[in-house]
């Protein structure tokens, strides 16, 4: 399966415009070498303009959900839409959907975790939802959005349900850029499953962001990772059997002792 990650500079506070760039974006793609799916970072259509989102949120996840279905669509291939802000019964959630080629929606999840130093609970409500799999092309694939990376109870869960395949969709600081890494390397080995993350680059507020967006195999190998601070495209191909083949080399779910935990 062929990835294709778009380490974006989010236009904050611009959903149309972002809109427009990512599909100029998945048309370029489309004229060379296709992938099957694609993946977005977190909060792509605002970037991090918490003090706007109650006026620029999606409502109930329009119009994101049928742009990305339509994009979908036409252009047939797999999407992982990154987060955008959804506002549902005035309270506005961090939410990420992903669709199939067909243009259905096949997994959603909003964010558990809100970061406290960055004051994100007084704008947004965590998903009340725990993390779930699902599928595309019979590969089975989890979502951790940003700041839920740090807490490796998510993506044990996910790899316990037979995960193969974890995304991590984020807007990671650059003075915290060190935990970025070496968390996505972490999760990867500890759960042996590829970690699949992209991250925003630019600024705002004075706050830049990391970049480096990653594709870490399950033996912790770095396959492929963005620069810095350059908005770029990612590819890399995943091949589930590794996933087994690990699994079996270094068997840690058959040594597992929970009862012991």
């Amino acid at each position: 399966m062929r990835f294709a990650i778009y380490q974006m500079e989010v236009v904050a506070g611009n959903p149309e415009k972002n809109r427009e760039k990512v599909q100029q974006w998945v048309e370029e793609l489309s004229q060379g070498e296709k992938p099957d799916t694609i993946v977005l970072p977190e909060l792509w259509t605002t970037s991090y303009t918490l003090d706007q989102l109650q006026d620029i949120a999606d409502n109930a996840g329009e119009p994101t959900r049928s742009f990305l279905s339509d994009l979908a669509k036409e252009y047939d291939v797999n999407i992982v839409g990154g987060s955008v802000a959804n506002k549902i019964d005035g309270k506005v959630y961090n939410t990420s959907f992903v669709f199939d080629r067909e243009g259905n929606l096949v997994h959603e999840y909003s964010k558990i975790h809100l970061v406290p130093m960055l004051n994100e609970p007084l704008y947004l409500t965590g998903g009340q939802e725990k993390v779930k799999t699902f599928e595309l092309e019979g590969v089975k694939m989890g979502v951790i959005i940003c700041y839920d990376l740090r807490f490796p109870e998510l993506a044990r869960q996910l790899a316990m349900d037979g995960a193969q395949v974890m995304f991590v969709v984020a807007e990671w600081p650059t003075p915290r850029r060190r935990h970025w890494t070496s968390l996505q390397v972490a999760r990867a080995i500890e759960n042996q499953m590829y970690v699949v993350s992209s991250n925003n680059v630019g600024s705002l507020n004075d706050v830049e962001y990391a970049g480096a967006s990653m594709i870490i195999d399950p033996w912790g190998d770095v396959l492929a990772q963005g620069s810095d601070d350059k908005e770029e495209t990612l590819t890399g191909s995943l091949n589930p059997d590794r996933v087994l083949e690990v699994r079996k080399e270094v068997p840690i779910f058959d040594s597992r002792v929970p009862h012991l935990y």
